[in-house]
């Protein structure tokens, strides 16, 4: 059985029931949005951010899971496909998933409006049924994912991330919606216990780690395959380069921005700054710092008794560290 699989098993009923509701919440009487939703749920992904809804609703609910955890899980699940559909106009980006994106099939226009209609959606399913602990927790995350994203954007102009800044973004950006998610399950069971804050920082630990994970895609080594140089290519600032950085000679450094602003169309420079960063320790400094955060992680999910949830939970945080994509 793949990993995925076995981590979803004690919450397979719930996982199917919630795709039903979740393909409803999206349902629309214009038929271009129909069309269009249609296509974004027959191409969903792991569907991670619903699996941390429903595991930590359980483990928190002594195994139960009410209409709230299911309303939660599509809020989230509405939001994330919304982000999803907005970054792939602003990345101008026309693959998703290995399929066409929405913005390369109907325009720009149209998956913007579309992105539009999915976060009004979320926002509504909340309202609607007056779970407003469980909106004001979305909403949070949203205000922070657009915080994220344009400060990077402002920061990567100069290439001046410093790590204060760069965990900063990444919370933001990354580590806020799986806060989140975990946030939701604790509070649709136990609302106002403070299950709901220690499940938020243990999906906030988490998603710090995935980010690092993601980074070190970059850089490849035995366990992660052949580096791709993608991140530099692209400019973005990531934590193996930001410790370099912030190590190295000033003469070094120049050589290093240089490289990165003028020079990361050139393969040849850019594995070169690649062996740069591993030579001077920024990819076993990544790797110490993601199995950090996955350690902080751990001694908060340790803390609740054993249960098949609390075992999903900790497969999930391996499955986090060790995946290959």
């Amino acid at each position: 059985m793949k990993v995925v699989e076995q981590i979803k098993n004690p919450i397979s009923h719930e996982m199917e029931l919630f795709e039903e509701k979740f393909r409803l919440s999206m349902a629309s009487r214009i038929p271009l949005l129909n069309r269009i939703t249609y296509f974004i749920v027959n191409r969903k992904g792991k569907q991670m951010r619903p699996m941390f809804v429903f595991l930590v609703a359980k483990m928190v609910g002594n195994g139960q899971v009410n209409d709230r955890t299911y309303r939660g899980a599509a809020v989230i699940e509405l939001i994330h496909t919304a982000t999803l559909v907005h970054d792939d106009v602003v990345d101008e980006s026309f693959k998703r998933r290995g399929f066409f994106s929405v913005n390369s099939l109907w325009k720009n226009k149209i998956a913007v409006l579309v992105g539009d209609y999915l976060l009004s959606k979320g926002l509504l399913l909340s309202i609607d049924n007056k779970d407003f602990d469980l909106l004001q927790i979305i909403s949070v995350a949203v205000r922070e994912m657009s915080e994220g994203e344009l400060l990077q954007i402002e920061k990567a102009r100069r290439l001046d991330i410093t790590e204060e800044v760069y965990y900063d973004i990444i919370t933001k950006k990354t580590a806020t919606l799986i806060a989140a998610c975990c946030s939701l399950g604790a509070c649709a069971m136990a609302p106002e216990s403070p299950d709901v804050e220690k499940m938020r920082k243990f999906g906030e630990l988490i998603g710090i780690a995935f980010q690092i994970k993601d980074d070190l895609f970059d850089y490849g080594n035995q366990r992660i395959g052949k580096p791709t140089g993608i991140d530099i290519k692209e400019q973005k600032m990531t934590l193996p380069l930001i410790h370099t950085l912030n190590t190295v000679s000033k003469k070094e450094k120049k050589w290093l921005i240089n490289s990165v602003k003028r020079y990361n169309r050139d393969k040849k420079r850019v594995r070169e700054v690649i062996q740069f960063v591993k030579d001077h320790g920024g990819l076993d400094y990544a790797v110490n710092a993601m199995y950090d955060y996955k350690n902080r992680a751990l001694e908060i999910l340790n803390t609740y008794p054993d249960s098949e949830y609390k075992t999903s939970l900790l497969m999930m945080v391996d499955y986090v560290i060790d995946r290959k994509k």
